[in-house]
């Protein structure tokens, strides 16, 4: 196993929004995890930037409708897949690399009663675990900068997706070059490696065989996101630890503040990209 691998299932073992924090919220709230809705579930299990208006984006950037089979790359505890099964109708597989999170889909997606139409498998998006021309839309959210290999990953895509399949993501983008002092905080609290400012990732998506449709720079809309997502991880570090969940490590919530800044000056941004499979 690759370092950037290992390091990025550790990042997701130890981070702070987990299934077990999410049902100690519910149970806290409502007495009980019986009858749970998917929307009771969206205010604690969106973990990225934009929370559902996000979603909503790339579902329409990937032509997301009834029956519509997607792929979603490092699905986490699958929020945004309940999100687009319960509310577009889509049959969503996840894949997920961290067996815990893996695991808390699975009890999140049957506590919402979702089992049938959404799935997180275990599996590596640099080697998709899923058959050729077998979905119509290949969905990610923040999730991409883990990955050591993103032309890989981006190739895999085009691989399963069927022909006139959608590709739509999001991820961090870099609009200069970060110190070596910022790369290496954002390595070790965030597990963020090889990082491309748009043009370069465009280049990446169109070399994987994709004819890219658009590309909206996230930036502005991030700075003010993060600085609401900082606070919120804070406050949650006190609330994992009264529950004795896993709270993250501390280079996470030193490069999250890093982080913060460098968007907010704008060294650092996000992107959404989307394109189609010819």
């Amino acid at each position: 196993m690759s370092d950037e691998i290992r390091s990025a299932i550790d990042f997701y073992e130890r981070h702070p929004i987990s299934a077990e924090i999410i049902k100690a919220k519910l149970l806290a709230a409502r007495g009980t995890l019986t009858g749970i809705t998917p929307d009771e579930l969206y205010p604690h299990d969106q973990d990225h930037y934009g929370g559902l208006a996000a979603n909503d984006a790339l579902a329409q950037r990937a032509g997301i409708t009834q029956g519509t089979r997607v792929a979603d790359f490092c699905a986490g505890l699958g929020g945004p897949a309940r999100y687009l099964s319960a509310r577009y109708g889509a049959d969503v597989t996840g894949i997920e690399l961290t067996p815990a999170r893996v695991k808390g889909a699975a009890e999140l997606t049957a506590l919402a009663g979702l089992s049938d139409r959404v799935r997180v498998i275990e599996g590596n998006v640099m080697a998709a675990p899923l058959p050729d021309a077998s979905v119509d839309a290949v969905v990610s959210q923040e999730a991409l900068l883990h990955v050591p290999d993103k032309a890989k990953t981006l190739s895999e895509a085009f691989r399963i997706l069927k022909a006139g399949g959608r590709l739509a993501f999001t991820d961090w983008v870099a609009h200069r070059p970060l110190s070596q002092a910022d790369a290496d905080l954002m390595w070790a609290g965030m597990a963020a490696t090889n990082l491309y400012d748009i043009a370069a990732y465009t280049k990446l998506i169109e070399a994987a065989g994709f004819t890219v449709t658009s590309v909206d720079d996230l930036t502005a809309e991030w700075a003010e996101i993060l600085q609401a997502r900082l606070a919120m991880y804070q406050k949650l570090r006190g609330e994992t630890l009264a529950a004795g969940t896993a709270s993250g490590h501390d280079a996470f919530y030193e490069s999250y503040v890093r982080f913060v800044e460098l968007v907010s000056e704008g060294t650092l941004g996000g992107a959404r990209f989307a394109g189609v499979k010819g």
